[in-house]
């Protein structure tokens, strides 16, 4: 609706929650890019809303002068419900936000921008310096304060005391958990709390493994990319997969239905600057080492420069997750609902084996897996598992139907 001022051209415009489908009925406030006063030009983005894994941007259906915001970052509002009011010169209609374009990946950065330029990113890390990006000579372009420039900054002003090895420090700081770290933290807490997780860990010697992963990546990595582990594992998965359909499915506890699926849809937990996101490698049966490591490259990069689609992020049917060099020698990782299995790559070492009555030196790789017992039983789990090390094992056995 438009409200007309009296003694004035100037009407009030309700901007709503836009209706951004899928079935979201409501969204969060992840970031306002505007306060009350601002002047704003028609289709200038106004705010970031997230809906379950991924944020839009919302722009302003017409130019005017911001009245009032609809609330505070973090707040949830029903879609339809006011989102901000603008007073605009001249009659006409209340106007709706044009339907939004496509998602970018969510971020909790709850701050409102303002000069000096920074990303999210940076302005998070400002913050849990201390440091007012108003201090800071940016260096990148137009003045955009870059990572670089707050390391310097900090080092700039630290005093002889604070840099002393045992000098006292002080200070707290109080972090709204929003946006996607709010997301992840109640899927978290609903997945620990509703599944009852079996955790198997196994040990792989993955020495003849690594050694074929060398071979390829000489021979053709220029030619077809490079090959991590994760391609193999995911090889494994896929063979592995129809002697175990129980453990490549989903698990509707609401209606007490499992669904086994034939197509195997790999989730690969991925770490963003904001948080644990989960892309999905549709169809991981239909492709050979070098397609599942292209993909999982562009999935990743996508998701780490906030471009992914909200549907690469949904319809998996089990996830692997690895933290890479850091991946420890045994991790408990979370299932991701409503799947029902997840597996866990921790890093390779080398370590002094008996074989044949020798001591030889060999690589190791822990799997660390976890299994939603209502629908799982151990032993399957167990044999599933013992599956994946014999693929691994004997990587020859990957490429053999």
């Amino acid at each position: 609706m438009a409200e007309k001022r009296a003694g004035s051209e100037a009407n009030v415009h309700v901007v709503k929650v836009p209706d951004i489908g899928e079935g979201v009925a409501e969204v969060e406030l992840v970031a306002w890019h505007v306060r009350p006063g601002d002047a704003v030009a028609a289709d200038q983005v106004v705010v970031d809303v997230m809906t379950d894994k991924a944020t839009v941007e919302v722009p302003s259906p017409v130019a005017g002068r911001v009245l009032a915001l609809g609330g505070e970052t973090g707040t949830k509002l029903a879609v339809g419900s006011e989102l901000l009011r603008l007073e605009t010169e001249g009659g006409g209609e209340a106007a709706q936000p044009r339907a939004p374009s496509a998602p970018a990946l969510a971020h909790p950065e709850a701050a409102l921008p303002a000069k000096p330029a920074a990303s999210p990113s940076v302005r998070r890390h400002a913050r849990e310096l201390g440091i007012d990006l108003a201090t800071v000579a940016g260096t990148g372009p137009e003045g955009r304060v870059l990572h670089e420039d707050l390391d310097r900054h900090g080092a700039a002003t630290v005093t002889p005391a604070e840099s002393a090895r045992h000098a006292k420090r002080s200070g707290e700081q109080e972090i709204a958990v929003t946006g996607l770290r709010r997301q992840i933290a109640q899927r978290m807490q609903e997945a620990s709390a509703r599944i009852p997780h079996f955790t198997y860990v196994e040990e792989v010697d993955v020495t003849e493994l690594e050694e074929l992963r060398a071979r390829l990546n000489a021979e053709r990595g220029a030619a077809r990319g490079h090959l991590t582990v994760l391609p193999f594992l995911m090889r494994a998965i896929v063979l592995a997969a129809p002697a175990f359909p129980q453990v490549n499915a989903r698990f509707d506890d609401a209606r007490g239905i499992v669904t086994r699926f034939a197509a195997v849809h790999i989730g690969i937990a991925t770490q963003t600057a904001d948080g644990l996101v989960v892309p999905v490698v549709r169809h991981a049966e239909a492709r050979d080492l070098w397609s599942s490591a292209a993909e999982v490259a562009r999935l990743a990069g996508a998701a780490r420069s906030r471009k992914i689609a909200r549907e690469e992020l949904s319809g998996s049917t089990i996830t692997v997750t690895s933290l890479g060099p850091l991946g420890g020698v045994v991790t408990t990782p979370i299932i991701n609902p409503p799947e029902v299995a997840i597996v866990g790559v921790n890093r390779i070492v080398e370590r002094p084996v008996v074989r044949s009555g020798a001591i030889v030196p060999r690589r190791i790789m822990n799997l660390s897996s976890s299994f939603d017992h209502r629908v799982i039983d151990g032993q399957d789990a167990a044999r599933f598992v013992q599956a994946l090390r014999g693929y691994l094992e004997c990587p020859a056995m990957l490429f053999v139907d």
